[in-house]
């Protein structure tokens, strides 16, 4: 599969081309064209200009800050076209009391699938990008919702980032909860230092 990770550049995305190279055909997109090849060159996959990355994906992970992921669906929305598309991001508040859900009605995924042609799914909210960046894939579960088919490649991928398993938890509108835990996950590892939490789902057969 032909995945574009636009972002591909920063924390996050770096992470997920470190864990996808080498499965997948992964093409790193970046504003600054020169700057994902500089990437690519590093971790042996292509690099190029997001509206460029984009074209010819078979699957859209949107990997940017979240402060800028609307901005960046509404720029790439023509070249994405109906392509899928994956929206890992969290919209976040950083206060003195903790780390905050940035939004309290819908979510970040369901305005960016309300910019964009194709289907959207959500997930990898849970994941952090030091544990994807270790040697072996971290012994975790994966949540991902959101519409069809992009929900289905969506699983596929993170199937490749984790030793756990993978959980499709029902329609975009889950992104709600999806994009809470990252904050409820960056509050436990506040409070227990040194912490790295993830998450794991029991009972399930």
């Amino acid at each position: 599969m032909r995945i574009a990770i636009v972002g591909g550049t920063g924390t996050f995305g770096r992470a997920l081309v470190h864990r996808l190279r080498g499965l997948d055909d992964v093409v790193i997109g970046s504003r600054d064209a020169s700057r994902a090849r500089e990437i690519g060159v590093i971790h042996g996959v292509a690099g190029a200009a997001n509206e460029d990355a984009v074209r010819e994906a078979e699957l859209v992970v949107l990997a940017v800050r979240s402060n800028a992921a609307v901005d960046t669906a509404r720029e790439l929305a023509g070249a994405i076209g109906t392509t899928p598309l994956l929206s890992v991001g969290a919209d976040l508040r950083f206060t003195d009391v903790g780390v905050l859900p940035g939004r309290l009605g819908r979510s970040l995924a369901e305005e960016i699938a309300d910019i964009v042609e194709g289907p959207v799914a959500a997930g990898l909210q849970t994941l952090a990008a030091a544990h994807l960046v270790q040697a072996d894939p971290p012994e975790e579960d994966a949540l991902v919702c959101g519409d069809e088919p992009a929900c289905g490649l969506a699983m596929d991928v993170a199937a490749r980032l984790i030793r756990g398993r993978v959980f499709n938890v029902g329609p975009l509108a889950n992104a709600r909860a999806l994009e809470g835990l990252t904050s409820v996950i960056l509050n436990v590892n506040k409070r227990h230092r040194g912490a790295m939490a993830g998450i794991r789902l029991t009972g399930v057969p």
